[in-house]
């Protein structure tokens, strides 16, 4: 599995990468303990930063939470290291997320520069980087006012895009890989919230259950999901699973989510497991460069890694 494990991150260190994708493939790199790349990574984040202060922009990226994905990593490597230049562009990232970024009346943050529309994505792209940067009472905020407008009480799941200015949904489907940015998310504001808001953690390790509970009722007998989680007809792809195994991994190791679970985990990993292609790449993953079909994308290759990060930690328990 060892040379399985580097294929994979070379393969996705060899990919271009948008903001977001810059930001989980350091997320990857951070969680198997890749220091001098998470560093590497960390600086290549702030070369790319933009003045208004978001990380890691390509061109006219015109995304508002997608570059936050950096900023968890280039914070943790400003800590590592003291250097001022990742200092500064984490307060940077910080500022503009807390008085530049565009937001609904009740401070929930816009997924995008033009408009208010809120994507389910921005679960996984902020949350985690306030959380950790000194606004644990911030992230906890941001996810209920997604959840508020994007849960779907009765397939209980998230919907994927909705227009706040509009009053209504850009997109309502149960997409697969949003509900895996929801999931893993959460997970990793879970376990940076401090012992103090133990209210907030529980209010988050339940909504993350009921998710975990959900997605599993789709669950095909190799392991996988379709790309609409509830539409058979959609496409079959493998990043949710890579995403809810990591997810369900790491809420057993840390004793809040409950072991019967592990079975469709281990089972997820296996299929992934099989879709590497020799070069490393992760065959059938919602993919680049237009994510509307099954590919190959950063996100896929980082979700890969995360989910065997988190599969070494459990069994090392």
């Amino acid at each position: 599995m060892h040379e399985t494990i580097e294929n994979v991150k070379r393969a996705m260190l060899s990919m271009q990468r948008a903001s977001w994708e810059q930001g989980v493939a350091a997320q990857a790199l951070l969680e198997l303990g890749d220091r001098e790349l998470v560093v590497l990574m960390a600086k290549e984040s702030v070369l790319r930063q933009d003045a208004d202060g978001r990380l890691s922009v390509l061109y006219t990226d015109q995304g508002v939470t997608d570059p936050a994905a950096a900023g968890e990593v280039v914070f943790t490597a400003a800590e590592w290291t003291g250097d001022q230049q990742l200092i500064d562009a984490s307060q940077k990232m910080l500022d503009y997320l807390l008085h530049k970024a565009p937001k609904t009346e009740d401070g929930t943050l816009s997924h995008v520069v033009q408009g208010k529309q809120l994507w389910i994505d921005s679960m996984y792209m902020v949350p985690p980087f306030l959380a950790v940067a000194g606004h644990p009472a911030l992230p906890v905020t941001q996810i209920e006012g997604m959840h508020r407008r994007l849960w779907d009480v009765d397939k209980q799941l998230y919907s994927h895009m909705w227009d706040e200015d509009k009053q209504a949904f850009i997109r309502k489907a149960a997409w697969g890989v949003g509900n895996g940015w929801a999931a893993a998310g959460m997970v990793r504001v879970i376990a940076a919230l401090p012992c103090e808001m133990q209210r907030e953690r529980d209010q988050l390790i339940e909504i993350v259950q009921s998710l975990v509970k959900s997605i599993l009722r789709f669950q095909r007998d190799d392991g996988l999901f379709h790309d609409v989680i509830d539409d058979p007809s959609s496409f079959i792809e493998t990043n949710l699973a890579q995403m809810l195994a990591y997810a369900i991994y790491r809420g057993i190791a840390a004793g809040w989510l409950d072991t019967d679970s592990v079975s469709a985990a281990d089972k997820m990993r296996q299929t992934a497991q099989q879709k590497v292609d020799d070069l490393g790449f992760v065959q059938n993953v919602y993919g680049a460069p237009h994510f509307n079909s099954p590919g190959t994308a950063t996100e896929g290759q980082a979700f890969f890694l995360l989910m065997e990060a988190a599969h070494r930690d459990l069994r090392a328990n």
